[in-house]
């Protein structure tokens, strides 16, 4: 494990441990957010870096690079996230999902300029995303608490504990040069960043509270994200041990 990973790690581990602490004192309107006050303090923290680090940044990237350039960037970080989508679609016992994300690979990879042109979405092989949190959902490991990390934004107890695996599973992270796994890295924040400046400002502009808009669309979208947006019919979304 990398020296990178070892670190998100013991940040997860600390933020968990803060929340369980502070958990017992909390008063809470919703269920599923027993650690709002906490939550709402390291969304607080995340929301500050973004104005004044990485949204200025994702603002200076999109001035600095021509669109065709900034989507090959895109598709040459979806190429390399698609092969942690292949072993977790594998780990899921999806045949046909499993197939085609490895033909997206190779598809890309030799005809796409490595990953530069996404052909195989041209060829209607469907681009997936599955992480070990969904792994661990599609086995039946519940969600848990809602949990805001440090930088990484929202979670669940879930997804925050599978988040080390994620990051040391993630093909950017297996290049031997450190200075390239920091660029990739770095590169692959400010890029999804950029592709959010209007739609995600916009929202959150017009949202009575950006908080609780940003904890359901999270906790909605991961439960359609592990059941392929497909959630069976009883999911209560207000409850954080609903299957």
């Amino acid at each position: 494990m990398n020296p990178l990973t070892r670190r998100l790690g013991k940040m997860l581990v600390l933020s968990v441990l803060l929340l369980l602490q502070a958990c017992a004192s909390v008063q809470h309107a919703d269920v599923r957010d027993p650690w709002e006050a906490m939550n709402r303090s390291v969304y607080g923290f995340n929301d500050a870096l973004d104005k004044v680090a990485i949204k200025p940044a994702a603002k200076a990237y999109n001035a600095a690079l021509p669109s065709p350039v900034r989507t090959g960037i895109h598709n040459f970080l979806g190429n390399l996230g698609d092969v942690w989508t292949l072993t977790n679609t594998a780990l899921q016992l999806k045949g046909q999902a499993t197939a085609e994300t490895f033909m997206r690979i190779s598809v890309n990879t030799f005809f796409g300029l490595g990953g530069v042109l996404d052909v195989a979405s041209e060829m209607g092989l469907e681009k997936r995303k599955e992480d070990f949190g969904q792994t661990l959902g599609y086995w039946g490991v519940k969600p848990g608490p809602y949990v805001v990390l440090p930088i990484l934004g929202p979670s669940t107890l879930r997804d925050a504990l599978a988040t080390p695996l994620n990051i040391q599973g993630d093909a950017t992270q297996q290049f031997h040069d450190k200075a390239t796994r920091q660029a990739l890295s770095v590169t692959r924040v400010v890029d999804v960043r950029s592709t959010l400046l209007e739609s995600l400002d916009v929202i959150l502009s017009a949202a009575l509270d950006p908080y609780t808009f940003v904890r359901d669309a999270y906790l909605q979208k991961r439960e359609n994200d592990v059941h392929d947006g497909n959630p069976p019919s009883r999911f209560d979304y207000s409850d954080a041990d609903a299957p």
